[in-house]
């Protein structure tokens, strides 16, 4: 049977809902495969010509990699657009639109393995004790810390954290995490305490919107709050603290199961806290561990000395 032809509009339009509706995907993670196929769509059309998705071939593909590469982009950038053009082909296949793929011969750059920032005990403290607690947002920031800190939830999900999440009783709180994929990560006492402080003392004296009721974190009109506003706050925290890291509110992610590992935790039980889908992901973190390993043995072994 030919190939179904459309234009290219009509393409990444279908390939949006399909992201969207067929595979759920977030939001967030959306916009990222969309702003991927907008630069090879653009590539497509105006350096090679091509007039439809149907006539995408290997060379095409080929040479947008190397005009990745010549801009100097990161491999694990030119990999996450490798994948997003996979992903468009392979709807492109599901829809009938092309016959064959153009790029299954294709073997992704190899990714670069950078190891993410991490804070110690005392610099996350450190962080914590720079919130003014005379403040009424600063019992909404120290509660927010500590969830982020204690369950290592992505910012995406701290700001999504609904009430019909926690579970008190039994100790979890309920995760949605990454293309609403389920998962249940502990909770502590002294997490659940930081939260019912912050209730008490702002949230229950706020004027909440409509359909903002859920939200467990909030502004101070009564909205959920934003993504940038966790970035700001954490950034303006840090500066008190006098600390020269670079840290965002995935490096207490990144912290959570670091220090979970050089606590002996198990590999599988940190891939399920996190919501990994692979357990490759998880194992940077036996990385980090190997090199806390290695500063402390150069730093207190006795013939590591002088």
């Amino acid at each position: 049977m030919s190939p179904r032809a459309t234009d290219w509009k009509s393409a990444v339009q279908g390939y949006h809902d399909y992201l969207t509706l067929e595979r759920g995907l977030s939001k967030n993670s959306v916009m990222a495969y969309m702003r991927d196929i907008k630069q090879f769509t653009e590539f497509a059309v105006n350096e090679e010509k091509i007039k439809a998705p149907m006539d995408i071939e290997l060379p095409h593909v080929e040479r947008f990699l190397g005009h990745l590469y010549d801009r100097g982009l990161a491999r694990n950038s030119q990999a996450r657009m490798l994948s997003g053009v996979r992903s468009f082909c392979k709807y492109l296949r599901i829809e009938g639109i092309m016959d064959t793929d153009p790029i299954q011969l294709i073997e992704a750059p190899r990714p670069e393995r950078k190891l993410p920032d991490v804070l110690t005990v005392a610099e996350i403290e450190s962080i914590i004790a720079a919130v003014d607690m005379s403040r009424r947002e600063g019992v909404r920031n120290k509660a927010m810390l500590e969830v982020l800190y204690s369950c290592g939830l992505r910012v995406s999900e701290l700001v999504n954290l609904k009430f019909s999440d926690l579970f008190y009783d039994e100790g979890f709180v309920r995760v949605i995490g990454k293309g609403n994929k389920e998962r249940l990560v502990p909770l502590s006492k002294s997490v659940e305490k930081e939260i019912n402080t912050y209730i008490n003392k702002m949230r229950s004296k706020l004027k909440i919107k409509e359909g903002h009721e859920n939200f467990v974190f909030l502004n101070r009109r009564g909205t959920q709050l934003t993504r940038v506003m966790i970035f700001v706050v954490i950034k303006d925290l840090v500066r008190k603290a006098n600390l020269k890291k670079k840290i965002s509110p995935h490096t207490f992610r990144h912290s959570f199961a670091t220090h979970l590992i050089e606590g002996g935790a198990n590999l599988r039980a940190i891939q399920e806290m996190l919501g990994h889908e692979s357990i490759v992901t998880t194992e940077i973190y036996t990385h980090l561990d190997q090199r806390f390993l290695k500063e402390a043995i150069l730093t207190f072994h006795p013939r590591n000395s002088g």
